[in-house]
Parts: structure tokens; C-alpha cells; sequence
């Protein structure tokens, strides 16, 4: 049984940005050594409960790292305003680094002993640029500098990573085409010849002219994509994917087509857009989703922007997930094979994983919901019931 007096006082020292390396130390053990769901009582007692807007995952990750670190020689961290909407999941997310957790009662908790996960690294910038020849530049290798000239268009590598597109032009009217792509594990952003921005996510690519002519602005997009697209209201930007087409002035949106999700979700950041799809047309308002199935268009109102852009941002969020959501983004990033043997465990997930993680980490956090599996030639992530 936990010390609460002694709890109550390190939670109040490392809130306070007064902890020293010994008192994250004992923190981090006593919150490591919890099986019974008590030291969480006591940290939600202690802070209150939380609220919707009580999170900050940056000051968050910034006491995370502090605890994580308390292993190593260093001077007693100064954090300060810590946020504690995630202290009830504190005996998972200060063990690996990932907030999330189990909406099951705390005495069934108890963590499960499987098989050591691999260390495989988290994804990076990774991406192929394919060029109108169909010549290809693997961009996380390649130097910074002019890669190639494309018509009139110079392509430069940036000292930050990004692809940019520079004096626009023709080669002798015709148009060429390019097509970044990036792998399973991998993701990259360019600044497109008009001088709109582009993120894209893992296993995702765009094809795109290397000069924008005509009366309109249009690319092609396979996986997830982020857009800050330049204003232009004589030329607008079309995205299509797949079945879905979107028409935009100049805004930021999200757009989510990979081949394995239900449904093609585009999601309105600011500005406006028009979806198209299955005969129907729907102009987004901010905070609007529009998803679209194989035989049906909806639109769902005041979406979580952050947990949508999350993944731009260097991180995952779940809200309500069940394990196969979850486990695709995974999948994505870090390059898996997964499978399910029997019934897929019903499990709720909420909350933010770092996409900085090894995959050990975030498995050792998956493990402690309970969650069964066993590994398969480093790659294969077998889930069992």
C-alpha cells in the first residue's frame, strides 16, 4: 500500500517545479510499482478531476521527460503551470512515455507479461520524389541543395528537410508532373510551386504539375495529407482522392484517404472548403468533418482540430478508439504487419502517444491495458484474445 502522505507531498513538489532528481525518482517508482489502481485514486483526488480544457501536451510531455530522465545525473528540474488532466493515467504514461489508457475499473489493471517487443525506431522524414521521367531521388538521403529542374521549376532539399518549388514555368507548354511519396514509417512536407504547403503522413503520396497553369490548381493524393494552401481566388485548389474531390481558395484542412479506413475524412482547419462526392456537394464550415464511405456522405460537426492534426504535429491522439484504430496508425508509422487471432479484444483508448517512441516503449504501454500479443520476425505484431 502506497505512503499517501508521502505521495501527496512529491506530487505537490513536482507540481511546484521543486522536485529534486531523488523525488522524481521515488515518484516515478511508486507510481511504476501501482497494480491496484490506488496511486491514481490518490492523484486524481489530490488534483481534482479533469477538464476539457486542462491539457497541454507540451508542458505535459516537458514533466514527462523530466521523470523519464530521473535516472540520469542532472540538476533538479524547474517545470512549471504542469496541466493534470492525464494524472489518472499516470502509471502508464510516466513508464513509457504515452498517455493513454484502459476506461475499465482500476482493479482489473494489472499488466500482462508477453513478449519482449523489438526496438524498432519510430518513422522519420523519409520520402521518393519521382520526377516526369520517372526518374526517382530518395530525399532522406539526398544533400541539401537543387536535386533537379523540372521545366522551369528548380526542386530544392532545404537544411529543415523540405522539398520546395521555385520559379514556376513550362517546358515548352507542356505540363510535367511529379510525385512525392513517402513509406510506411516515413514523412516529408514540400512547398508546392504556388506556394502552398504540404505534410504528408505515412504511406501516403501527391502528384502535382510543376507549374500551375490553366484556371485551376489541382493534385492527387493517396493516404493522409495536411494542406496551407496559398490564396489564389482566380485559380482555386482542387484535391482529389479517390472519390472524393475537394475545392479550396485558400485555407487549412486535413485529408484522410488511406485505403484501410472506412471512410475518406476530410476535416476543415480554417477558411472554407467544398466536398464532392457520390453526386452531392458540402461547403465545411471550421471544425466540420466530412466523411465519405463507398455508398454515403456525412458530415459531422465541432471535431476535435487537434487530435485530427496531431500527427503533423509529432504525436497521436485517440479519443474513444477502439484497438484496430489504434493499431493501423501504429502500423503506419512504424512499419507492421498486425494481425488478430479470435476475437479482437474490446478495448477503449483515449489519450496521446508520441510518435518519437521506439516500439518497444509503446508496447510496454500496451501491455499494461491488458492487451495480449506476440511478435513475429521483428514486424508482425499478432494480437491475441
Amino acid at each position: 500500500m502506497p505512503d499517501t502522505e508521502r505521495l501527496i507531498y512529491l506530487l505537490s513538489q513536482a507540481r511546484q517545479g521543486l522536485a529534486t532528481q531523488d523525488e522524481y525518482t521515488e515518484l516515478l517508482e511508486m507510481i511504476q510499482a501501482d497494480e491496484t489502481g490506488m496511486v491514481n485514486t490518490q492523484i486524481e483526488a489530490f488534483h481534482g478531476p479533469a477538464t476539457p480544457d486542462s491539457h497541454d501536451p507540451a508542458e505535459w510531455q516537458q514533466l514527462v521527460t523530466g521523470i523519464l530522465a530521473a535516472d540520469k545525473p542532472r540538476q533538479p528540474s524547474r517545470i512549471r503551470h504542469i496541466h493534470w488532466k492525464w494524472a489518472a493515467a499516470a502509471s502508464i504514461l510516466l513508464l513509457t512515455g504515452i498517455a493513454w489508457w484502459w476506461t475499465q475499473p482500476a482493479k482489473t489493471r494489472a499488466p500482462v507479461h508477453t513478449q519482449a517487443a523489438p526496438d524498432v525506431a519510430p518513422g522519420g522524414n523519409k520520402a521518393i520524389l519521382t520526377l516526369s521521367d520517372g526518374s526517382q531521388i530518395t530525399l532522406d538521403s539526398a544533400g541539401n541543395g537543387l536535386l533537379a529542374q523540372q521545366g522551369g521549376s528548380k526542386i530544392t532539399k532545404m537544411a529543415n528537410g523540405q522539398l520546395v518549388y521555385d520559379n514556376a514555368g513550362t517546358d515548352a507548354g507542356k505540363i510535367l508532373y511529379n510525385t512525392m511519396s513517402t513509406p510506411l514509417g516515413g514523412q516529408y512536407s514540400l512547398i508546392l510551386p504556388d506556394g502552398s504547403k504540404v505534410w504528408l503522413n505515412a504511406g501516403s503520396s501527391i502528384t502535382y504539375p510543376t507549374a500551375f497553369t490553366g484556371s485551376e490548381r489541382k493534385v492527387t493524393v493517396t493516404g493522409e495529407a495536411f494542406f496551407d494552401v496559398a490564396k489564389n481566388a482566380r485559380m482555386p485548389f482542387r484535391v482529389t482522392a479517390n472519390n472524393t474531390t475537394v475545392d479550396v481558395l485558400g485555407t487549412h484542412f486535413n485529408i484522410n484517404a488511406y485505403t484501410d479506413e472506412a471512410a475518406i475524412k476530410t476535416t476543415l482547419v480554417e477558411g472554407a472548403i467544398r466536398v464532392s462526392a457520390h453526386n452531392r456537394q458540402m461547403v465545411l464550415k471550421p471544425g466540420q468533418q466530412a466523411r465519405v464511405s463507398h455508398n454515403d456522405v456525412q458530415v459531422a460537426d465541432q471535431v476535435d482540430l487537434s487530435a485530427i492534426t496531431a500527427w503533423k504535429e509529432g504525436y497521436f491522439s485517440f479519443t474513444n478508439a477502439d484497438l484496430p484504430t489504434v493499431m493501423r496508425e501504429l502500423a503506419r508509422w512504424y512499419n507492421l504487419e498486425v494481425s488478430y487471432e479470435g476475437k479482437i479484444p474490446d478495448r477503449v483508448f483515449n489519450g496521446e502517444i508520441g510518435r518519437s517512441l521506439t516500439l518497444s516503449q509503446v508496447l510496454k504501454g500496451l501491455s499494461k491495458t491488458r492487451i495480449k500479443y506476440r511478435i513475429e520476425d521483428g514486424h508482425r505484431i499478432v494480437i491475441q484474445p
